[in-house]
Parts: structure tokens; sequence; C-alpha cells
């Protein structure tokens, strides 16, 4: 029995469910880490091309399940909100363009829903996690700020919850940020 946990263990296979030690989000106050991800349309987005303005990175764990669908409907549903404002939205998850992009028509998603598929992104904002085997993107929001800074950093999302926050806090960011 111990010879098949170490070699379940060896193949990153976690028997507990539990999700393995990941590097820690970044801090609120500190560079945004960098990304270059196609979204559902094949187009490249990098942090860089977001310069200047406000950015709403919301990570999610799979196309199509019902968590992600409520999620990515309430930033469908009140997108005018969030680009009032003054931000954009991008969506991320470890899926590929191809699930993306039906999930998007789907839905009809007005936004970028970035590919992580070699899951850099998800680790360079310490959101990847994974259960019995299989990796995938902790539900957690930033903000990022002009200067390409994180201004705020949502754990845990609620996925129906979580845009009526956002809107509300970048109303306030955005109005000390003008001072």
């Amino acid at each position: 029995m111990k010879t098949k946990l170490l070699f379940l263990a060896l193949l990153g296979v976690s028997l507990g469910g539990g999700a393995p030690a990941a590097a820690a989000p970044p801090a609120v106050g500190s560079p945004a880490p960098a990304f270059a991800l196609r979204d559902q349309h094949g187009a490249e987005h990098t942090l860089a091309s977001y310069a200047g303005k406000w950015l709403v990175v919301y990570f999610y764990p799979r196309d199509g399940t019902p968590g992600c669908t409520k999620q990515v409907c309430a930033f469908r549903d009140s997108i005018d909100k969030v680009r009032q404002a003054g931000a954009q939205v991008v969506g991320v998850s470890v899926d590929d363009v191809e699930s993306h992009k039906k999930f998007a028509e789907e839905h009809r998603v007005p936004f970028p829903l970035l590919a992580d598929v070699d899951k850099q992104m998800a680790t360079a904002y310490g959101v990847l996690t994974s259960k019995f085997g299989m990796s995938y993107a902790r539900r957690d929001t930033f903000v990022i700020d002009p200067q390409g800074k994180i201004a705020k950093h949502y754990p845990n999302v609620d996925p129906e919850q979580n845009v009526t926050q956002v809107v509300a806090d970048l109303a306030q960011l955005t109005a000390g940020a003008a001072r």
C-alpha cells in the first residue's frame, strides 16, 4: 500500500482531495504579474495592453460548470456598470481557446476569456489549485490599477455576488485615484 501511495504521489495524484501548496497571491500594492494569453477569438492579451486602464481579472475553475456560468453571466449582465466605473474585464481559466469560444458564444460574453492552458498565469497569481489530480484556477478576482499594481484581491468569491463587490470598490478606487 505504501508503494502504491508513493507512486501516486510521484504522479501528482492527491488522494486527500486537497490542494497542493501554492504560491501566495500578489499582495495589494505590488506589481501585477505579467501575462500573455489568447482569448476565445485567438487574440493575444497582455498586461501591458491594459496599461493606463483599470482591469478586473477574475479566475474561474472551468467553462460550463454551474458556478462558472453564474459568474460569467453576472459579469456579462453588469458589464456596463464595470465599464462606467472605468474598468475592463477579463476572465481566466485553464481551459483552452476552443472551450472558451463555445462558452462565450453560448452565454454571449462581451469580454475576453483568456486561456491559461500552461497554468502560468494562475500560478503567478497564486490561484492554481488541484483536486483529485485535476488542476484548475481557484475562484479569485483581482483589480489592477492603471499603473499595473494590485489594487484589490477577492479570494474564494461568491460567483453571483463578486461583480457587485467589484463595481462598488471600483467606484471608491477610481474616485480616490482622481484626487
